[in-house]
C-alpha cells in the first residue's frame, strides 16, 4: 500500500544494437555513429512516488545496492531537470527494481531514465510531447532520446539523431553478460577508425523491411568488438557457445561486455542459456525477446 497522493509504475527497457558502425571521431570529442537499435522485452521496474511537500525533493532507493542512488544517478537527474523546469514543489521517491544488467552496453540507466522522464511527465500533467521529451533527455545522455522512443530505429550522429524503421521480426533473444566490465571511454579512446570493417547498415535496413531474419543476421556487425574482444575474450567465448547451440546470429551489444544472440526458437534459446550459465562464463544469463511499438504509440 503506497501512502503517496499519487502512485505509479513504469517499465525501463532494456536495448541491444544489430548493426553498430563509427563513422569517424568528430572535433567534440565524441563519434558519428549509424546504429541499428532495437528495444527488448527485459526491463526495469520504476515505481514513482508524489508526495505533498513545499519545497522540492527527491529521494532514490533500488533494488541492487551497488548502484550509485545519489544525485549522479540518471533517474535522479531526469526528475531534477523536468521538476527545476517546471518549478515543482514536491517529494518525489523513486524505487527501481534492477533486472537489466548493470554496465552492460544495454543502456539500462537511460531506459530508466527515460521512464522517469516518462512517468513525471504523467503523473505532474506537463503535457510535453513524446518528442519535447525526447529533446531534453538528450541534455542528460545520448541514448535516452532512443529509450523514449523504443521499437526499432536507425541512430546517427551521436545515437541521437534517429529513424524509425519497420519492427523488428520477433524471435527468441538471449543475454548473456560477463562479470569482467569494460569502459566506454576506453573503447571508444582505443578505436583505429581507419582499420574497420565496417556493417552494412543499410543492407540491414533492407532486411529488416523484407522481415528476413537471415539478411539480418548476415548483416549484424558491431565495430566496438575489434577493441573489446581482444580486451575481454570471454566475449568471443559466449558467442561460440551461442552459435554451438544454433543461433542465427550472435553479437558483443554496445561498447559491451554483454553478448546477445538471436534463436530460432525457444528450444534452443533454452538450450543455450542453460549451457551458458553451466560454463560460468557469464554473472546474468536471460531469455528474452523484442519489445515493438507502434507509430502512434
Amino acid at each position: 500500500m503506497h501512502s503517496g497522493v499519487l502512485f505509479m509504475e513504469y517499465s525501463g527497457y532494456s536495448k541491444i544494437n544489430l548493426g553498430l558502425d563509427v563513422i569517424r571521431k568528430r572535433e567534440d570529442g565524441y563519434h558519428d555513429l549509424r546504429m541499428i537499435m532495437q528495444t527488448l522485452q527485459l526491463r526495469d521496474l520504476i515505481d514513482i512516488d508524489i508526495y505533498p511537500s513545499d519545497k522540492m525533493e527527491i529521494e532514490m532507493t533500488c533494488s541492487v545496492d551497488t548502484l550509485p542512488i545519489d544525485e549522479s544517478n540518471l533517474c535522479i537527474k531526469a526528475a531534477k531537470l523536468l521538476m527545476e523546469e517546471f518549478h515543482v514543489n514536491k517529494k518525489v521517491v523513486i524505487h527501481l527494481v534492477k533486472n537489466i544488467p548493470i554496465a552492460a552496453g544495454m543502456a539500462g540507466g537511460s531506459a530508466d531514465a527515460a521512464a522517469v522522464l516518462e512517468g513525471l511527465n504523467d503523473m505532474l500533467d506537463l503535457g510535453l510531447s513524446k518528442e519535447e521529451l525526447m529533446k531534453r533527455g538528450v541534455k542528460l545522455g545520448a541514448d535516452i532520446p532512443y529509450c523514449i522512443m523504443k521499437g526499432t530505429a536507425l541512430a546517427e550522429g551521436i545515437g541521437d539523431k534517429l529513424t524509425r524503421l519497420h519492427p523488428m521480426v520477433n524471435y527468441p533473444i538471449v543475454i548473456a553478460k560477463p562479470p569482467e566490465g569494460v569502459s566506454t571511454a576506453f573503447v571508444y579512446g582505443n578505436l583505429k577508425i581507419d582499420k574497420l570493417e565496417h556493417p552494412d547498415i543499410d543492407a540491414m535496413i533492407t532486411a529488416i523491411d523484407k522481415e528476413d531474419v537471415e539478411g539480418i543476421v548476415a548483416t549484424m556487425g558491431n565495430v566496438l568488438e575489434s577493441v573489446t574482444v581482444p580486451a575481454l575474450p570471454v566475449i568471443d567465448e559466449i558467442k561460440q557457445i551461442m552459435m554451438k547451440y544454433k543461433a542465427l546470429g550472435s553479437m558483443m551489444s554496445g561498447s559491451g561486455p554483454t553478448v546477445f544472440g538471436i534463436f530460432p526458437n525457444e528450444h534452443q534459446a533454452s538450450k543455450a542459456s542453460s549451457a551458458l550459465r553451466r560454463s560460468d562464463l557469464c554473472e546474468k544469463v536471460v531469455i528474452t525477446y523484442v519489445y515493438n511499438v507502434s507509430e502512434d504509440r
